[in-house]
């Protein structure tokens, strides 16, 4: 044993352990890739926002708080395979939990810009509990079972919110109080983008972390229960486990950008989280890509974008004021389902996957051109 120990070589012989500094190596160069990149994407906001006027910040703002629950969406469905028709309800967790803690701040004469950011933590911590709660019950259910499960969420808890007019003031929501911004930047800076910068921070900090969470071995096993049950299951791991993980990584995203659309309406009310916003972030992440947080991005820029194209569509039209409300609530339904079926038809992929077989195609095109 001794003698075939010393003939193998080095990294070899150190077994485990020798395995260890190649894996801290790479998991500290895919940090800093992730850190460098966060960084390049900061400072383009940044730029962005003193470039556009202030409504595109507010939809820039807009993009980056759907982006949160986009990009948890695509954890749970695109790597992990569980399907959810309740990330609205978990938006509006995370929006209902802001809006208090920020009255209750109020109440209590607090200010100060940290409080915001107190807010925001727990409008995490609490839709990471509801999300507990039901991912440990959509952990044993499949197929129309779980869609049933996260369906009955997204239509009772806006419910709960008509039920309990008392806490939440039923149908007519609550106001999210904000602070302004710092006196440090300036008498006249604008308050939109301030708006695009507070949101693209906490943003940016929820995408380093789950980018980081699927390229570590937890991205692995919700790869691997997400392909075969049995052969997870075989190869020692705790599949029910594994997909409460997933759907509390998913909850704590969808909570913070909901606390994130409560910040930037500045108020939070049931009809803005009805069962048609979870069924539009399940589109929109189908179209954009499913498993791919670039995909999450294409996403919430046709959550944002779709809005004014209905009305641009509607304007163009000459319509009824009757005709033209009823239209705009039921077309960008109608563009979604077609969008959806034409992008399933002509790239199964998403839009990321049309982009990325584009770019290979690009790039094996480009060394024959030079020759």
């Amino acid at each position: 044993m001794s003698a075939t120990r010393a003939a193998l070589p080095p990294r070899q012989r150190e077994g485990e352990t020798g395995d260890r500094p190649v894996d801290r190596g790479r998991r500290g160069s895919t940090l800093l890739r992730h850190l460098a990149v966060l960084l390049a994407v900061g400072l383009v906001l940044v730029a962005v926002s003193y470039a556009v006027e202030p409504f595109r910040n507010f939809q820039l703002a807009t993009v980056a708080a759907y982006l949160c629950a986009t990009a948890g969406l695509t954890v749970l469905t695109g790597l992990n395979g569980q399907l959810s028709l309740g990330h609205g309800a978990l938006m509006a967790t995370g929006a209902y939990t802001v809006a208090l803690c920020q009255n209750a701040f109020l109440d209590r004469g607090l200010t100060g810009g940290w409080l915001l950011a107190l807010s925001l933590v727990a409008a995490v911590l609490g839709t990471v509990a509801v999300g507990a709660v039901v991912g440990v019950a959509a952990a044993r259910l499949r197929g129309p079972y779980l869609a049933g499960v996260t369906l009955a969420v997204a239509v009772v808890v806006p419910a709960l919110a008509v039920t309990f007019d008392g806490v939440f003031n039923g149908e007519q929501g609550l106001s999210v109080p904000v602070e302004p911004p710092p006196l440090a930047l300036g008498a006249y800076f604008p308050y939109e983008r301030w708006q695009l910068w507070l949101s693209g921070a906490a943003t940016l900090l929820a995408l380093l972390l789950v980018a980081n969470l699927i390229r570590s071995r937890y991205g692995r096993t919700f790869r691997a229960v997400r392909d075969d049950e049995v052969a997870a299951r075989l190869a020692g791991i705790h599949v029910a486990r594994t997909q409460v993980l997933a759907f509390v990584v998913s909850a704590a995203t969808a909570g913070l950008g909901g606390g994130l659309l409560a910040m930037l309406a500045q108020s939070v009310s049931p009809g803005a989280f009805s069962l048609t916003l979870s069924l539009f972030l399940l589109m929109a992440v189908v179209i954009g890509g499913l498993g791919r947080l670039a995909g999450a991005l294409w996403g919430a820029v046709l959550l944002v974008a779709l809005p004014d194209l209905t009305h641009s569509v509607t304007e163009l039209l000459t319509l009824s004021p009757a005709v033209a409300q009823r239209l705009e609530g039921n077309l960008p339904l109608a563009i979604f389902g077609v969008t959806l079926i034409v992008v399933m038809i002509a790239a199964p992929g998403g839009v990321q996957g049309l982009l990325s077989r584009l770019g290979r195609a690009l790039l094996a095109r480009w060394p024959a051109r030079r020759s």
